[in-house]
């Protein structure tokens, strides 16, 4: 390859990743398990998803759950249509659909998904292993390698309930940004063990108002879940968190057009 080759590819490459992150939205809105709600779809589906870049949300949050033979795939429970993922192997998985009729996505088919667009940004939960923490380690890994895999990063921010599997998620990559999800941590030890910020829910930070501020003082961002009340929602908005996760992102929407 001469050089004139090289640099050109080196330029697309580079205005590729560039404007994926200049045309991301900036809205406050994170759907919950996409969105969904409104229009019936899913949970977890492809279909909630791009309604959820439809709508123009900041984020879509999914679920990530590690089968037995290491498959990542998009879920929120434990079980599938009744089959736990955990102790399945994928193929069993593949003999149940959702509700319309898409099968269990993978990591990899949703991430792809995704990548079709640059104005939503995808934002991966993965989830602590009901067998052990080694396991939630394995999974905050492969996650964050599937992420590498397909040149995802810009697409992709982490939130998880683990703490060792945020912490694994670091080290794999450190430039990830990881939020911590269970709300047992100060914003001073988050911003010690690398973490992006925290993603709390609302209870915690009606008992813990002045984290918000206090985390946003050390660099981190402030999130909240699951936020489907107005009155919450106004009161986020007053001490200006940078995301709200809800399963009413339509409503959301409709609030922040009128501040």
């Amino acid at each position: 390859m001469n050089k004139a080759v090289f640099s050109f590819l080196f330029l697309m490459l580079f205005s590729t990743f560039s404007f994926a992150q200049a045309t991301f939205q900036v809205n406050k809105v994170i759907a919950h398990r996409g969105a969904w709600k409104a229009q019936g779809l899913p949970q977890n589906s492809l279909a909630s998803l791009n309604e959820a870049i439809r709508l123009g949300c900041e984020g879509s949050e999914f679920d990530v759950w590690m089968t037995a033979d290491e498959v990542l795939v998009v879920n929120h429970d434990h079980d599938f249509q009744g089959i736990d993922i955990e102790t399945s192997t994928y193929e069993q998985l593949l003999t149940k659909k959702l509700p319309n009729g898409e099968k269990i996505p993978t990591l990899e088919e949703y991430l792809k998904e995704g990548m079709k667009q640059t104005t939503t940004k995808l934002i991966l939960e993965f989830k602590p292993s009901r067998i052990s923490v080694a396991r939630s380690e394995r999974v905050g890994e492969l996650s964050v390698k599937t992420v590498q895999k397909l040149g995802a990063e810009q697409w992709v921010d982490y939130i998880t309930f683990s703490y060792e599997g945020g912490k694994k998620a670091i080290a794999t990559d450190p430039k990830a940004n990881v939020a911590y999800l269970s709300g047992d941590k100060t914003p001073a030890q988050l911003k010690e063990d690398g973490f992006f910020g925290f993603d709390y829910n609302i209870r915690v930070l009606k008992n813990k108002p002045e984290w918000i501020a206090e985390a946003q003082q050390l660099g981190l961002t402030t999130n909240a879940w699951t936020v489907n009340l107005e009155e919450d929602m106004k009161w986020l908005l007053d001490l200006k968190v940078d995301f709200i996760t809800t399963d009413e992102p339509e409503k959301l929407f409709e609030l922040i057009s009128k501040k």
